[in-house]
């Protein structure tokens, strides 16, 4: 039995030190497990890769085999960053989630290459479900370079609990914001050190992030996220007391370097007593 289930692809960035383990999953599975959640994840890789290696003390792992693991290359430059996908792993359907997983109470959508066909939304009619969006708003041609792709399926949306993205995904169409206000429950829109804005049924509210000094913004977003929904049954389901504990503890991520920005437990269980 697990706690908190979370699909979608572990991603393979290419840095000038080597490859390192990247996308939401990655650092969703370490902070969900830092909350003593049991976590599962399905994704999709090469039969033989090793970075899934370094997931394996935070969650079991379900991997459907792949000729490639999906891979990105971000390059930064003075008018911003340039990514390119250098490959893609198997997508995931509705009928590769394990039938011992179903009943997972909390269920994270995490797309990073638009690899989760829509449909698995609604194979969890019981359980919390968050998507974190990003994965499902690119695109790219045959030279790999990304490129904005607008999304909003009513149909998947309904199966939807929560959705959280950043004003940065949806730069290039900001009425998104409004059009999925008003389908879904829940929707968060982090502002990175501005707070972000919370919609239940529409309705706005703002919310604030502790100031801290920034090293790298990398895998804040999905901290964020992943402490927002595993959070909540320590807070009786209580979204606002969740947000908090989620703002608190993204702020820390971004003091520390990349995948080491995912929250400790002792930082979790002090986040917690503050909500």
């Amino acid at each position: 039995m697990i706690d908190y289930l979370l699909i979608g692809h572990m991603t393979a960035d290419l840095t000038p030190g080597g490859r390192i383990a990247g996308g939401t999953v990655s650092y969703a599975a370490r902070t969900a497990a830092a909350f003593g959640l049991r976590v599962g994840l399905l994704t999709s890789a090469t039969a033989d890769e090793p970075l899934l290696d370094g997931l394996r003390p935070y969650a079991e792992i379900r991997s459907i085999p792949a000729a490639q693991t999906t891979t990105y290359e971000n390059i930064y430059t003075p008018e911003g960053r340039i990514q390119y996908v250098r490959g893609v792993a198997a997508p995931i359907r509705a009928e590769d989630v394990p039938a011992d997983w179903l009943t997972a109470p909390l269920v994270h959508l995490a797309p990073i290459a638009g690899e989760i066909d829509p449909p698995v939304a609604h194979r969890f009619p019981r359980s919390m479900t968050l998507l974190t969006l990003q994965g499902w708003l690119r695109q790219w041609g045959d030279d790999g370079r990304v490129h904005f792709r607008r999304w909003h399926d009513a149909d998947v949306l309904k199966s939807i609990n929560m959705t959280v993205f950043s004003e940065e995904d949806i730069v290039e169409s900001p009425d998104m914001e409004a059009a999925f206000a008003a389908t879904v429950e829940h929707l968060l829109v982090t502002r990175a050190e501005n707070g972000g804005t919370y919609y239940r049924n529409g309705q706005p509210t703002t919310y604030t992030t502790p100031r801290v000094e920034l090293v790298n913004p990398t895998g804040a977003g999905d901290v964020f996220a992943a402490s927002l929904l595993a959070s909540l049954p320590a807070l009786n389901y209580d979204m606002h007391k969740a947000i908090q504990v989620a703002a608190q503890l993204g702020a820390i991520c971004v003091t520390r370097f990349g995948i080491d920005g995912t929250p400790t437990p002792a930082e979790v269980q002090a986040a917690l007593a503050s909500a």
